[in-house]
């Protein structure tokens, strides 16, 4: 029955996927993306991929300040490892057991350690990016003007700076209550995961110069930001579809160019299968 329940789950997300990438590809200029590729500056990708690689070391640190809450003693290299193969879990076998999954099974065998408060680590690490996300984006869109279709601009103004205002200590609340136990890394995580979020913004800016986009870099900021919180819901593999659905429909609001937008999401998701799939290999030198 397990089982079952996995392929279903699979071959949903592959519909997902699927659909909503022709959704995308119906909408942009498909031969405008062709000639995009053509023309890209390659050499742009290669900070791209550093800045990448780089925040997701941060927030493998982050993971592990978790971990250290309940006694999982775990070197540096050790958890680096244990998150590669959490990457490539998650991304290529979307249906199974998944990376978080894989991780508290792991941990739980080795250190004996409840599967509850494993879970609540896994949980924690997840709310921690989110919430780095959401204080970018709040931040982002105080900068920026966007002719948003409801209210005056003062409205979504007061929206953003409450939220930019009480995110953190919203956030310590709900630690407080939920996750006591993961309490004392609750600056620490915050940290961890700005600085892997600044990275993966930084890695966005080397993909648009790598597109030949020079300008409103913010807004593409905030889309990508926007995009990355739908991502995070697990009803596509990978994010791939509903990332870029995103990039297609708050274009015009952002004011910036639909399939450079489209283009820079699609390169993002490619980097990101590059380094996941490293994974693999760490798992099969660990076996």
């Amino acid at each position: 029955m397990s089982q079952l329940k996995n392929q279903l789950k699979t071959a949903l997300k592959i519909l997902l996927t699927g659909g909503a990438l022709y959704l995308v590809f119906q909408k942009i200029d498909t031969d405008q993306l062709l000639q995009l590729s053509k023309t890209l500056s390659w050499g742009w990708l290669v900070p791209a991929l550093a800045l990448f690689v780089g925040s997701k070391v941060a927030t493998a640190i982050r993971l592990n300040a978790y971990f250290a809450n309940i006694h999982i003693s775990l070197s540096f290299w050790e958890n680096w490892r244990l998150y590669l193969i959490g990457m490539f879990y998650n991304l290529f076998l979307p249906g199974g057991i998944g990376g978080d999954g894989y991780k508290v099974y792991l941990l739980n065998n080795q250190f004996k350690t409840p599967v509850k408060e494993l879970l609540k680590a896994s949980l924690l690490d997840r709310l921690g990016g989110l919430i780095a996300i959401l204080a970018l984006l709040f931040g982002i869109l105080l900068l920026i003007e966007l002719p948003l279709p409801f209210g005056e601009p003062w409205v979504s103004d007061a929206v953003f700076i409450v939220g930019l205002i009480g995110i953190l200590p919203g956030f310590w609340l709900l630690q407080k209550f939920l996750f006591s136990n993961f309490l004392p890394s609750f600056w620490q995580g915050i940290f961890w995961s700005l600085v892997g979020q600044l990275a993966q913004m930084a890695a966005v800016v080397c993909l648009l110069l790598a597109l030949g986009v020079q300008d409103k870099f913010l807004a593409y900021q905030a889309v990508f930001l926007l995009s990355s919180i739908v991502a995070v819901l697990p009803l596509t593999i990978g994010g791939v579809g509903a990332r870029e659905l995103v990039v297609v429909y708050a274009h015009s609001y952002a004011g910036i160019q639909e399939t450079e937008a489209v283009a820079f999401s699609l390169l993002f998701f490619l980097i990101s299968a590059a380094v996941s799939l490293s994974g693999a290999w760490v798992k099969w030198k660990r076996e």
